[in-house]
């Protein structure tokens, strides 16, 4: 076998690796706050969170990636595509340890934004300082900022508006009655605008957010009028209130967990998928182009990785991301997914490079704050924003390392 044929085969095997680590760390926050609330088991979140993402990783998966250089460097100043394969490599074993290591360590960190520190390590030593795209960069480091912080501030709004509204009124099963059909309408129009423009499948329809500003009202009046239908048999009349409001927003925090799982597992297999897809295309074409084409074995080989990752290690950092940094019940435990949702929308389409992960851990913080401070662990918090902080170096200063000694050995 020539040098191309066995650094595809490597490449598929350290794909496998990134996406199984993926899995086990980005898709497990997909189920973490459920869990933490008691809507689902441990179980049960692994179950449909494997299923989901294998789902949409396969059958919602991008056939074509456009970054497969995530804008980080420009591949087109690495003239020779030994180099460029080699790099590539480099990039995806070294991010997959990192997401490895911390996994391993029950911390969440963003497999995104290991790919970006990875792809900037062997550029940089390759091409130096005139390959990177440093705005792009700043995009990155920006999003350590913007996402936790829109995730707390619109979680912490979206509670204290359920408490006020619902839980702290005397008749609360009549408020909870009131109040059910807007949100299970918001909830679906937010799930509708999250697939047109976050999915690859949704993005192909191209629509713009013109367009969605017609069809978005239309969505949320159908739904504020099925929830209307429905109302008394979602909140049935019990004796105690508080369980048969939990109870609603149970089923919405199901419902919201099961999509972001679907959305993660077609977006986020191209983290693992992307770097193997530049590999590929190179063996094939001897050259990289700013597309590939990414055939269906590739997806299959990342859904599985995913589904093997959630299944074996996802246990830890649900536990962590769902009941160590507060406590969470149903109400909360929505008021998170939906926090995390919007922010990792809105984000996405001013061009940010933003991470569900500090979206989530943003939106769990911002629940716990609107109780009071006393009910968020800072403690664990400042060991999760440690790792976040330290993912881009340690993954560049990784990559160098691998590629270094990959280049001495076979270039």
């Amino acid at each position: 076998m020539d040098i191309y044929t066995v650094f595809l085969v490597l490449a598929v095997l350290a794909g496998f690796m990134m996406a199984f680590n993926l899995g086990a760390n980005d898709v497990a926050n997909s189920m973490a706050s459920a869990v933490g609330a008691k809507a689902i088991t441990v179980k049960q979140a692994v179950l449909i969170a494997g299923v989901l993402n294998f789902a949409g990783a396969v059958f919602l998966g991008a056939q074509v990636t456009k970054t497969i250089s995530k804008g980080i460097i420009n591949p087109e100043m690495i003239t020779d595509p030994k180099v460029l394969m080699v790099g590539m490599f480099a990039a995806l074993l070294s991010a997959g340890l990192w997401v490895l290591v911390a996994t391993l360590t029950a911390l969440p960190v963003s497999s995104t934004h290991s790919i970006v520190g990875s792809i900037l390590g062997f550029g940089f030593v390759v091409g130096g300082p005139e390959v990177v795209n440093w705005g792009k960069l700043g995009f990155v480091v920006l999003s350590w900022i913007v996402s936790p912080l829109f995730g707390a501030v619109i979680a912490g709004l979206i509670f204290s508006s359920i408490r006020k509204r619902i839980l702290f009124r005397s008749q609360m099963l009549m408020q909870a009655r009131k109040w059910a059909p807007f949100w299970i309408a918001l909830t679906f129009t937010l799930v509708f605008l999250s697939f047109l423009f976050k999915t690859p499948f949704g993005k192909s329809l191209h629509l713009t957010w013109w367009d969605a500003s017609y069809l978005a009202p239309i969505v949320t009046a159908i739904f504020w009028c099925i929830a209307r239908m429905f109302v008394h048999k979602l909140i049935p009349e019990v004796d105690e209130e508080s369980e048969a409001v939990e109870g609603l927003f149970r089923k919405m925090q199901v419902g919201t967990s099961c999509y972001v799982a679907v959305s993660q597992g077609a977006n986020d297999v191209a983290n693992a998928i992307g770097p193997v897809a530049a590999i590929y295309m190179i063996a094939r074409d001897h050259a990289l182009l700013s597309s590939a084409e990414v055939p269906l074995w590739l997806l299959i080989v990342g859904g599985l990785g995913i589904t093997l990752g959630i299944s074996v290690l996802g246990y830890k950092v649900m536990e962590t991301v769902g009941s160590k940094i507060t406590t969470l019940n149903n109400t909360r435990g929505f008021a998170v997914d939906f926090g995390a949702a919007t922010t990792v929308l809105l984000a996405s389409n001013l061009g940010m490079p933003v991470s569900t992960t500090h979206a989530s851990v943003g939106s769990i913080v911002g629940v716990g704050v609107a109780r009071g401070f006393g009910s968020v662990n800072f403690q664990i918090l400042f060991k999760i924003v440690l790792y976040w902080v330290l993912t881009v170096p340690i993954a560049a200063l990784s990559s160098i390392i691998i590629f270094q000694l990959l280049r001495w050995t076979i270039l």
